[in-house]
């Protein structure tokens, strides 16, 4: 209201100081209207400070309230979604570390399957080349005594035919034991 004083002095004054100047004027006029349009003045004041300008300034004082409560909120809420994503990268951090040891140890795993794979797969080769060893080394034998076998049926008869007679089974059968053993001993040496 202090603010308002100079204004109504200088308007309070002003028909005075219009009537000594002999002008004609808007101002012009006694001191009585000087008062009334004083009285006037200050109602339309009081009307306008009571209906206009009070609900005015309590519309701006709230719309001013409801901004600074949203700054505040908008703070928080910033510094909340600071702090989740803050959070999150930590999780996603620890996420990747984790997904990284996991691949590495699937690698491990792998590498140590294969070399398991590869030692089983050596070992049954070996193992089959060693059966084939035995296999050929059995038909070796088998394919020698048919050998010493149809060697020895066919010396006897060549014998026979040459002592033109006949030898019977068993001198056959000795034939071809001496016959045996004398290629095993040879086979040995």
């Amino acid at each position: 209201m202090r603010r308002w004083i100079p204004i109504l002095l200088w308007v309070a004054a002003t028909p005075a100081l219009a009537a000594e100047g002999g002008e004609s004027n808007i101002f012009a006029g006694d001191l009585g209207n000087a008062i009334w349009t004083l009285v006037i003045f200050g109602l339309v004041l009081f009307v306008l400070g009571k209906y206009a300008w009070g609900p005015m300034l309590e519309s701006l004082q709230q719309r001013e309230k409801f901004i600074r409560e949203s700054l505040e909120q908008a703070k928080a809420d910033r510094e909340s979604a600071e702090s989740r994503l803050k959070e999150y990268e930590e999780k996603l951090t620890a996420a990747r570390v984790e997904a990284t040891a996991i691949v590495e140890e699937g690698r491990r795993d792998g590498d140590e399957l294969r070399r398991q794979i590869e030692e089983k797969a050596r070992g049954e080769a070996d193992k089959m080349v060693d059966r084939a060893r035995r296999e050929i080394q059995i038909a070796q034998q088998t394919a020698v005594k048919e050998l010493y076998s149809v060697s020895a049926s066919l010396a006897t008869e060549l014998a026979g035919r040459v002592l033109r007679r006949e030898v019977n089974a068993k001198d056959h059968e000795r034939l071809i034991a001496e016959s045996l053993d004398e290629l095993g001993n040879i086979e040995s040496n």
